[in-house]
């Protein structure tokens, strides 16, 4: 087949295996209900009401939930800014640049990733609505799931060895606990290591070349409208004038400024107080980005109108969101995440525990995908092991960080915002993005390997040995 290459090949075969064999998304976080709560009982001997209880107050658990909230609003809020009037010209300017199918797929993981080091929730979303702009062209044919699994590169290649990394800025001011085991370690420490970017940069650059290559040439690729979604234009703005007194004010820019005026005002004295990385914090983040998304559509209707075409895809987040907070409750109750912690920990010594650390990070993301919260599960054992064994804590975090992603990219749970924008199901982007996984998961625990030797143990200040 003309244009064909041998990972375009095993694209294409990916992409229908995964078509045909695996479930939905809904589905897939039942199973992992089911898996968790088997291991729980038969693995670690609790009775099957104490893992039920727990489940159930997994399921309403407070930051869970609250998570899921942010999630939702990461949606809506990226999307209010994406359908301005300014930044939809500039997504459209975008679009227009590829020149091919395969072009186009590269471009989207490209700016996917390079925008994910910055923020990832501004790279999901945008991503996702550059691939339906470039998919919504006539004059180029792209493979719409090749560009989708391009967009999703946002949270499945280098963004947790970047600036949106959790486990890196909590561990900048850690918690009580974790301040006694290692102390805070500044940025420079994480992300800022030089192994850290040399490690970033591999990962980039392997995962557009994968990108490019595996997307099928423009005779096989299967547009949106084969894979049956179709895409509606962008709509943004409001040209509804007022009909009655009472709906004046919601076309009046006066409410846009007086909220806008009192929300940066706090953000302000909040960098001035703790330094522009106060920004980085998801919920602080989610609120500038609610701002400025209220800001671009300057009328107060115009935004409203914006959050509603939004929350379609909104529906799987809101779902499963709680059920995989049941399974982390499961983990945590029964002692299932410390037996595996602690079991991982064990059998390391200085030359494989990075490669330990990094086995069981990314094992664990399968069934506790949260950056954030996976760390604080880990955290305690995988420092106090790395200072027993003499490796350099701030590292630790990194390998812990480049690990995190790697189930990100066959995992259904974080593709939930990106499979709302785009109108697809997780099998039609699982295929391209587990050729991504077959790549990068050896690619990976080479390269955290390997640099562990260049990286020098520096004891933790302030902390008794």
């Amino acid at each position: 087949m003309t244009g064909h290459n041998v990972l375009s090949r095993a694209g294409i075969r990916l992409a229908e295996a995964s078509e045909h064999w695996f479930p939905d998304a809904f589905a897939f976080s039942v199973i992992g209900v089911g898996v968790v709560f088997a291991a729980a009982v038969l693995g670690m001997h609790q009775s099957v009401a104490d893992v039920a209880a727990s489940f159930g107050r997994g399921f309403w658990d407070q930051k869970l939930v609250v998570f899921a909230m942010q999630m939702v609003l990461i949606i809506v809020s990226g999307y209010t800014i994406a359908t301005s009037p300014v930044v939809y010209r500039l997504i459209e300017a975008l679009a227009a640049l590829p020149r091919s199918g395969r072009g186009a797929v590269g471009f989207v993981a490209l700016f996917s990733m390079l925008s994910s080091f910055l923020s990832w929730s501004f790279s999901l979303i945008v991503s996702g609505l550059l691939a339906r702009q470039i998919a919504a062209r006539d004059d180029i044919k792209a493979d719409y799931r090749a560009l989708g699994a391009a967009a999703y590169l946002s949270l499945g290649s280098i963004w947790a060895l970047g600036l949106s990394s959790s486990a890196a800025l909590l561990m900048s001011k850690p918690p009580d606990n974790l301040l006694k085991i290692s102390g805070a370690i500044p940025l420079t420490g994480t992300i800022g290591l030089p192994q850290s970017i040399t490690m970033a940069l591999v990962l980039l650059v392997a995962s557009f070349v994968i990108a490019v290559m595996s997307a099928p040439p423009e005779g096989d690729a299967k547009d949106a409208r084969a894979l049956g979604v179709r895409i509606a234009p962008l709509v943004f703005g409001d040209d509804e004038p007022p009909t009655r007194p009472g709906e004046w004010l919601e076309h009046s820019p006066l409410l846009t400024l007086l909220l806008c005026g009192i929300g940066f005002t706090y953000l302000g004295g909040l960098v001035a107080t703790s330094g522009p990385k106060a920004l980085l914090a998801l919920d602080t983040y989610i609120l500038l980005q609610l701002l400025v998304g209220l800001l671009l559509h300057w009328r107060p209707r115009s935004f409203v109108k914006a959050i509603g075409r939004a929350m379609p895809a909104c529906g799987g987040v809101i779902i499963q969101y709680p059920l995989y907070a049941g399974i982390m409750a499961m983990m945590m109750d029964s002692g299932l995440a410390h037996h595996l912690a602690v079991l991982f920990v064990r059998i390391s010594t200085r030359d494989t525990f990075p490669v330990i650390v990094a086995a069981y990070s990314a094992l664990l993301g399968v069934f506790i995908p949260s950056g954030g919260a996976k760390w604080l599960v880990e955290a305690p054992y995988l420092l106090e092991a790395a200072r027993t064994l003499q490796v350099n804590l701030g590292w630790v975090v990194q390998i812990y960080n480049a690990a995190e992603a790697l189930p990100n990219l066959i995992h259904p749970f974080w593709m939930l915002p990106l499979l709302g924008v785009l109108g697809l199901k997780a099998r039609d982007l699982v295929g391209y993005s587990a050729l991504q996984f077959v790549v990068h998961v050896p690619l990976v625990f080479m390269l955290v390997w390997l640099l562990h030797y260049t990286v020098t143990w520096v004891a933790p200040v302030g902390v008794t040995p």
